[in-house]
C-alpha cells in the first residue's frame, strides 16, 4: 500500500486536488472539531458536499485515490474514498485503509462511498461485525447499513447472517450510536426482513443487559407499528 507507480495524469490531478483543498479551508470548523474532540494529522475544515463537489470534477481513479489516502489529510481520504475505483479495490486494500481509520466520520464515508460498492461487501461486513476493536465492528454494521439501503435487489439471505449477530452485538454500549439505526434499515426493506428484525429485536428483550434493552426499545419503537407497515408494503409493492 505504500508504494505508487509514476503517472504524469495521475499526479497532476492528485496536485489540483490538494491545491484545491487548501484554498477551501475553513479555520472556524476545524476549531469547532477540535472543541469536540475530532482530531487529525492535518484538517482543513471542508465540508463534505464541497468535498463531493470536488470528486464530480474528475472521473473516478485507482491511482489518484490512493495517492490522495497515503496523504492521511481529513479532506484527501474522504475523497478517496469518493474516487476509487470500486471494481479495482482488493481485500487487502480494504483492511488496510479499516486498520488505519482515524475516526468514525472516514469509516463512515469509506462505508457509504466506497466498501458497499465492492464485490465482496457484504463478506467483508461480516467478518468486520465480529471483530474485536470496536471501530472496525462499527464499519460492518455501517456497510451492511448501507447495503440495505442501496442494494435492493439482494435477496434477504444476505442479511441472515448480520440478525443472528443481533444478540451479541446488542450489548457493546459503545455500538449504541449505530446499532439500532443499522437494523432500523435492514428493516424497512421489505415485509419480510421488516418481522424478522421484530422477531430478533424481541429476543433482545430477554438479555440479561441494560443495552441490549434500549436498544430493542429504540428498534421495536421505530418498527412495530401499523404505519411503518403500510410504508413497507407500499415500498415493496411499487407504489
Amino acid at each position: 500500500m505504500n508504494y505508487l507507480l509514476d503517472n504524469p495524469d495521475a499526479e497532476r490531478i492528485y496536485q489540483e486536488i490538494l491545491l484545491k483543498i487548501k484554498r477551501l479551508q475553513n479555520r472556524d470548523v476545524v476549531n469547532s472539531m477540535g472543541k469536540r474532540g475530532i482530531d487529525y494529522k492535518v484538517n482543513y475544515g471542508v465540508s463534505i458536499p464541497l468535498l463531493q463537489g470536488i470528486a464530480s470534477e474528475y472521473p473516478n481513479n485507482h491511482l489518484v485515490a490512493l495517492k490522495l489516502w497515503n496523504k492521511q489529510w481529513r479532506e484527501s481520504m474522504i475523497l478517496a474514498t469518493l474516487l476509487e475505483e470500486p471494481e479495482k479495490v482488493t481485500e487487502n486494500q480494504i483492511d488496510f485503509w479499516v486498520r488505519n481509520f482515524p475516526s468514525i466520520e472516514i469509516a463512515e464515508q469509506a462505508a457509504m462511498n466506497l466498501f458497499s460498492k465492492t464485490g465482496f461487501a457484504y463478506q467483508k461486513a461480516f467478518e468486520y461485525c465480529i471483530s474485536k476493536k470496536l471501530l472496525v465492528k462499527i464499519v460492518g454494521l455501517l456497510i451492511i447499513g448501507r447495503l440495505a439501503l442501496t442494494d435492493r435487489d439482494a435477496p434477504d439471505e444476505n442479511f441472515d447472517p448480520f440478525l443472528e449477530l443481533m444478540s451479541p452485538l446488542s450489548k457493546d454500549s459503545q455500538l449504541a450510536t449505530v446499532f439500532s439505526r443499522i437494523f432500523i434499515q435492514i428493516g424497512m426493506r421489505n415485509p419480510n426482513l421488516h418481522g424478522l428484525v421484530i422477531r430478533h429485536a424481541a429476543i433482545l428483550k430477554t438479555i440479561d443487559s441494560e443495552v441490549s434493552l434500549d436498544n430493542a426499545e429504540l428498534i421495536l419503537n421505530e418498527l412495530d407499528c401499523e404505519e411503518v407497515r403500510a410504508i413497507i408494503k407500499r415500498r415493496s409493492n411499487g407504489i
